[in-house]
């Protein structure tokens, strides 16, 4: 159990790094202004499909509370 625990730690860390990674990139794109939207919309998308998977691991590693 405490293996499983750290390995999703361990992978939550990763996402919110990838995900800040991107907030970067994202803002740099605005930025620039260089007009490549479908780049811009490829990094928006994997932006939320990494906060969607944060969430989900989140939930998952939260200890049940008592109703």
């Amino acid at each position: 159990m405490d293996e499983e625990l750290h390995s999703l730690s361990r992978r939550l860390i990763e996402l919110r790094m990838e995900h800040a990674d991107l907030d970067g990139r994202i803002d740099h794109f605005d930025a620039a202004a260089s007009g490549d939207d479908l780049q811009l919309r490829r990094l928006k998308k994997r932006r939320l499909r990494l906060r969607d998977e944060i969430d989900r691991l989140v939930m998952v590693s939260a200890p049940d509370e008592p109703a």
